[in-house]
């Protein structure tokens, strides 16, 4: 899963890049409203982090051109927490939930799965697939409840298509989605991530169709 952070104050950025790069997210960081506003209208992400007092381009009117403009994607805003209007403003803007500074980083990294989670259509940090299983919040993975080791990349690989079960996924979403915007996108590293989840994870789970890409699972 790839996330953008729009946070000025450089070590909140910071903060907030660490604690979502350890939970296994890829993550891009913008640090004004401009460069946040470039990056959500060319890039895919899967969920951002905005706050709303930045320099250049305050983050209500970043949120507000985002929607005006078709861009779906989750997005978590950052408010103070004295500023009851500002939260229903983001909101009223689109925003899909809010964070009042300071706040406990458990708290954002729970609610940044809450959003990936109900824009792929899951109501539980569980997502299973037959005998195989992946745990959001501890990042596990079992298959028939004996736990597989999965390396960084195996793993967003996999919670990926997982998230998006039952749905084809091309090469070219996985790499956008999977990798920062500095990546080599011309690299084969998706199909070497998939040959070796499938001998970690053994059975039929991952789905090649063939001119299209990867699918795991059925459709619930």
């Amino acid at each position: 899963m790839r996330l953008l952070i729009v946070e000025d104050d450089k070590d909140l950025n910071r903060q907030l890049n660490d604690a979502l790069s350890q939970a296994g997210y890829v993550v891009d960081r913008a640090f004004d409203g401009e460069e946040g506003h470039f990056l959500g209208d060319t890039e895919p992400y899967d969920a951002v982090v905005l706050d709303l007092g930045l320099p250049k381009l305050d983050g209500l009117s970043v949120l507000e051109r985002w929607r005006r403009d078709g861009r779906a994607m989750p997005v978590l805003i950052l408010t103070a927490r004295d500023r009851w209007s500002d939260k229903v403003a983001g909101i009223d803007a689109g925003a899909d939930d809010y964070v009042a500074k300071p706040f406990h980083m458990e708290e954002v990294l729970a609610r940044v799965r809450a959003l990936v989670r109900r824009a792929a259509g899951h109501a539980s940090n569980e997502i299973e697939c037959g005998d195989l299983r992946l745990d959001l919040r501890s990042g596990r993975v079992t298959v028939a409840g004996l736990q597989v080791k999965l390396t960084s990349h195996e793993y967003r690989l996999l919670a990926y298509l997982m998230h998006h079960r039952g749905k084809v996924i091309s090469r070219t979403e996985l790499v956008e989605h999977l990798y920062d915007q500095d990546f080599d996108r011309d690299s084969n590293t998706v199909e070497v991530f998939v040959g070796r989840l499938r001998k970690k994870l053994g059975g039929d789970y991952i789905e090649t169709v063939r001119g299209l890409g990867y699918r795991i699972g059925a459709v619930a």
